[in-house]
């Protein structure tokens, strides 16, 4: 099924000399990973502090797309730029689980909003990202099978913040697209798990 994790390659375009201008200026790949997860903690502060914040509610869609972002970056200076670590795979791995936990889990304070299915939502996303982790151990690819990958996800709490944040009351409508979001990561680890299965080594 299509995710927003497949419009990838086009956005690293867009990034790319943005990324040769912060290798140039000695920017590293660690840093930038590090900064998307201080850029979704503080966000997420601020909400659970003020959950009907007008400014708050709005900031959470621009901090999306800005990790989207910093997480595209990352990767290329890493890649392109001979930045490569063992530290910088697990800070990868764990910064994107982090950042999605201080980020999404306070929306359980915003009025209306289903705190079960927040957690819900946030657990199983560290479990679908555990899932396409473990492919490698079995000797498959890092898998980023979908319908639910991270970008997905930060579309789907973008948008319920900026409705929001525009004036449009959370209710039935947010926990529906949370319960939905809920049933496509359990889809979500069914098939990293599948997908990590057909490609291991006879």
């Amino acid at each position: 099924m299509p995710t927003i994790y497949q419009l990838k390659p086009a956005f690293q375009n867009l990034l790319r000399p943005i990324v040769g201008r912060l290798a140039g200026a000695g920017v590293t790949a660690n840093q930038v990973t590090i900064a998307a997860f201080v850029l979704s903690a503080a966000t997420g502060a601020a909400l659970w502090r003020w959950p009907t914040a007008r400014a708050a509610l709005l900031a959470v869609p621009a901090v999306c797309f800005a990790r989207m972002a910093l997480n595209a970056i990352d990767g290329m200076l890493a890649r392109e730029f001979g930045q490569k670590s063992k530290l910088g795979a697990i800070l990868n791995e764990l910064g994107d689980v982090l950042s999605d936990a201080a980020l999404y889990l306070p929306f359980a304070a915003v009025g209306a909003v289903s705190a079960p299915l927040v957690v819900a939502v946030v657990l199983l996303a560290v479990v679908s990202e555990m899932a396409g982790v473990v492919g490698v151990q079995i000797g498959a690819s890092r898998r980023y099978d979908g319908p639910a990958g991270k970008s997905d996800r930060a579309f789907v709490f973008g948008l319920i913040a900026l409705l929001a944040g525009c004036g449009v009351a959370p209710g039935t409508w947010t926990n529906v697209l949370l319960a939905i979001e809920v049933a496509l990561l359990a889809w979500t680890i069914v098939n990293r798990a599948r997908g990590a299965l057909r490609e291991r080594p006879a």
